[in-house]
């Protein structure tokens, strides 16, 4: 729970909103129960009803983009009708909403809610006392608005810095291991839920310390962007490709297994062959490749991809070897599959 909370910022944001809107409408709830006013207290019941189930449908199934949409439409339209029903006491809960309705919604669609909200409240002429006391509510309520949209932007903009700086590898470009290991979690509930096959191939640089030794880290480093580049040219939007640690990576492919990871990956190590270069000649990678196996955990599914890498790289370098345990292998051979060009 505490976990969810601390990496999912949108989620944070509806459940401390939630807990606060409960916090402060419940009473007044009750207060007009015991006074008899019917009609508003089961329009505070309502609203608390919606506040509750959005909470409970951001945790549940994680839409929390959806959530939270919802959760600022209704806080917004709820003020209005509270404006409606209790009169001039209801102004007062708009503005509240006005300010977190950036938190829950993008910047575009909080404007429009709470310009629709503004306009609404103003529409309810008989609420206020004078024109003066209207178009002061309203300039008020702008006011307020355009403050929390500069302070929301600035601070979205400053998460996306951070989960860039957090999630990048910033001399490849690609996503770092902490990516990684969300990816791949991810990856193998998605297959325990819907049956998809998802594979890995981890790769590693051969020699790669012989090159920073002896040509510098400069030349290394252009060796790893250039490997980079050259994999994302042949590989598909949707596989995702991560720096695991120095001169390693891992592959990720979804929707791919047997005959059709092979061509893939014999592919990319043609490619390699024939482009990949440093000051000495060509440069190679050995393949450690695991297809996901039925309800096999995340640290498996690595430590077979890394074993094949293993046995790759003590096969002589410059091959690709198949977990011994894939499917698309398992009637093959008795030993995991190996490919070379050498």
């Amino acid at each position: 729970m505490f976990y969810r909370l601390k990496t999912d910022f949108r989620l944070s944001i509806i459940t401390l909103l939630g807990a606060s809107a409960i916090l402060g409408i419940t009473p007044f709830a009750v207060f007009r129960f015991l006074q008899g006013n019917l009609l508003a207290a089961v329009v505070d019941v309502a609203i608390l009803a919606g506040i509750v189930g959005s909470v409970v449908c951001a945790w549940v199934t994680g839409r929390t983009k959806f959530s939270g949409l919802f959760l600022a439409v209704m806080t917004s339209s709820s003020a209005v009708v509270v404006g409606a029903v209790t009169g001039e006491p209801g102004l007062f809960w708009l503005f509240p909403c006005l300010v977190t309705s950036f938190f829950l919604a993008s910047p575009r669609l909080a404007i429009i809610i709470n310009l629709s909200a503004i306009s609404a409240m103003m529409a309810q002429a008989d609420i206020f006392r004078s024109l003066v006391q209207m178009w002061s509510f309203a300039a008020g309520a702008v006011v307020v608005s355009a403050c929390a949209y500069v302070f929301a932007f600035r601070n979205e903009s400053q998460r996306e810095r951070l989960e860039h700086l957090a999630t990048i590898d910033p001399l490849t470009g690609v996503r770092n291991r902490r990516s990684m290991d969300q990816e791949l979690a991810w990856a193998v509930a998605n297959a325990d839920r819907t049956g998809e096959t998802y594979s890995i191939a981890m790769l590693d640089i051969d020699h790669f310390k012989q090159i920073n030794d002896r040509y510098g880290h400069g030349v290394g480093d252009s060796v790893l962007v250039e490997m980079v580049a050259l994999i994302q040219q042949h590989t598909r939007r949707t596989d995702r490709l991560f720096r695991y640690g120095g001169e390693e990576f891992v592959l990720l492919f979804p929707g791919t297994g047997g005959e059709g990871l092979e061509t893939v990956l014999i592919n990319l190590q043609q490619v390699l062959h024939k482009y990949l270069r440093h000051p000495g000649g060509t440069v190679t990678a050995s393949f450690g490749v695991a297809q996901l196996i039925v309800r096999e955990d995340v640290d498996s599914w690595l430590a077979r991809a890394d074993a094949a890498l293993y046995q790759a790289k003590e096969s002589g370098r410059d091959c690709i070897i198949f977990a011994q345990h894939d499917l698309a292998h398992t009637e093959k051979a008795a030993s995991p599959a190996e490919y070379s060009l050498t």
